[in-house]
């Protein structure tokens, strides 16, 4: 049977935390749709992943900022990749930013 979702649908209007669903995943990978309304990443904080990320701007705007100052301005439509323990964060997000996002876990 194949299921369909629709990345822009039942968006809440607002929410004072990001929300994350899990679209799919198995052993090696995880989708999810991620809604941010303006959520950043605290200054003390890096996310290091032990997974590799490839996100793509459904709608909205954000920008990831690497350890070593790298900017990267998403708008609509881009994605970017980021390899496992890339140290990185969430700088801005505009509200509501829609999110897909697809971790790859090493393979065996």
């Amino acid at each position: 049977m194949t299921e369909t979702f629709n990345l822009l649908s039942n968006i809440p209007l607002s929410s004072n935390q990001e929300i994350f669903e899990t679209i799919t995943q198995n052993n090696n990978i995880r989708i999810e749709r991620i809604i941010s309304y303006g959520q950043t990443t605290t200054n003390d904080y890096w996310y290091n992943q032990e997974e590799d990320e490839f996100v793509v701007i459904i709608k909205g705007n954000a920008k990831i900022t690497y350890e070593d100052g790298e900017i990267f301005d998403l708008k609509e439509g881009d994605s970017l990749y980021i390899k496992a323990h890339q140290k990185h964060q969430v700088t801005y997000t505009s509200n509501p930013t829609i999110w897909l996002a697809i971790f790859i876990s090493p393979f065996s």
